[in-house]
């Protein structure tokens, strides 16, 4: 079955990077689109970004130019660089699969595989 384990949360300072990590197991993750998810307290969940199974990315307005999506094909695994971090990017964060096979980013309604998330927190 579709596994997805993210780490790499963890607290730091506004002006600070993370980098989260996603490990996906159980499907031919080479082929499918990953997106990056995140949920505030108290707020909706909202997409950070995506990559197709191509390396193409797709960034939500609010973390372009901060974040970065990449993807390492042989070692399925999915990464989410974060850098100049803001307390309002605090959040749960999520890392996604799409539903099907396709070679671009879907819109965030068709990830339908999450993993079970991990805790960022900036300060100010």
């Amino acid at each position: 079955q579709v596994q997805l384990v993210e780490s790499g949360g963890g607290s730091v300072q506004a002006g600070g990077s993370l980098r989260l990590v996603c490990a996906a197991s159980g499907f031919t993750y080479n082929l499918y689109s990953m997106g990056w998810f995140r949920q505030a307290p108290g707020k909706e969940r909202e997409g950070v970004g995506c990559i197709d199974r191509s390396g193409g990315t797709r960034y939500a307005d609010s973390v372009k130019g901060r974040f970065t999506i990449s993807r390492d094909n042989a070692k399925n695994i999915l990464y989410l660089q974060m850098n100049s971090l803001k307390p309002e990017d605090t959040a749960m964060y999520y890392c996604a699969a799409d539903g099907r096979i396709r070679s671009y980013c879907p819109p965030d309604e068709l990830f339908v595989y999450w993993g079970q998330g991990t805790q960022v927190t900036v300060s100010s």
